[in-house]
């Protein structure tokens, strides 16, 4: 029995005026993947997270998620930016309980999740804190634990590590591909970093330039429970290259 689709996007296309962002988009994401989205930039990569976020419509074609129409935002889409965007003058317990409080959840049952995913973000030991006094990477961790906390049947991520130095950017990877294995969340994020795409994705799909459109669909066959020294290894190192050599592919020949 193959996996049941849960986001579909069938012919999605993007105009601002006479431009054309996304042009016939096609993609399935099944319940429980994990899919990055890669492209050089202008090829509409945000712009297709926002369709899907609900934040503005498509021109042309549909998305439905669960079968139904996506229409506009909703507590089903956890969104992610890169920012993190947590609430200055709330605590890290505030922050990721904030959600939840826009949901009919009694107040144990709101308390006892927040202390869920505080623990399986490494965040208890900070729950009283202010984002002023967190790193960068603690406060990434804040924005997806809140984003987590309404379980959302999606949580969509756009270049969430971008911000970050290398060092902490793959302790956050280690942190990502946990939860998600933990919490059966399906993903769907953003990143430029080809090395990231392949070390988190059970996916791949590269998106080429002007207009943005589906280039390539890659499977990542990488042993499930990998850790950082799977980019060492010649299968990584292979596929790494191929998708690098998509995404300069479709973007030199766009470039004017």
């Amino acid at each position: 029995m193959g996996l049941m689709s849960l986001l579909t996007l069938s012919s999605v296309g993007m105009r601002f005026g006479a431009f054309t962002a996304l042009d016939d988009i096609t993609l399935d994401v099944n319940e429980g993947e994990f899919v990055c989205l890669v492209g050089a930039s202008g090829s509409g990569k945000s712009t297709l997270l926002s369709l899907i976020a609900g934040l503005s419509m498509p021109t042309t074609g549909a998305i439905t998620l669960s079968g139904t129409p996506v229409t506009g935002p909703g507590p089903d889409r956890g969104l992610v930016f890169q920012s993190g965007a947590v609430y200055p003058f709330r605590t890290v317990a505030q922050n990721v309980a904030f959600g939840l409080e826009l949901l009919d959840l009694s107040r144990t049952d709101r308390r006892e999740r927040v202390d869920w995913y505080l623990a399986e973000t490494g965040l208890t030991a900070l729950r009283d804190k202010l984002p002023k006094t967190l790193s960068g990477g603690q406060r990434q961790r804040v924005a997806i634990a809140r984003a987590l906390a309404c379980e959302p049947d999606v949580l969509l991520l756009d270049e969430p590590f971008g911000a970050l130095d290398v060092q902490t950017k793959e302790d956050m990877q280690v942190f990502l591909r946990r939860v998600w294995q933990d919490t059966g969340t399906t993903v769907l994020m953003v990143t430029h970093d080809v090395e990231e795409a392949v070390f988190l994705g059970r996916r791949v799909v590269v998106l080429a330039c002007d207009p943005g459109r589906v280039a390539a669909d890659l499977q990542v066959e990488l042993p499930a429970d990998r850790d950082l020294t799977v980019k060492r290894t010649p299968p990584f190192l292979s596929l790494r290259a191929r998708v690098e050599d998509q995404v300069r592919a479709f973007h030199h020949s766009s470039e004017v």
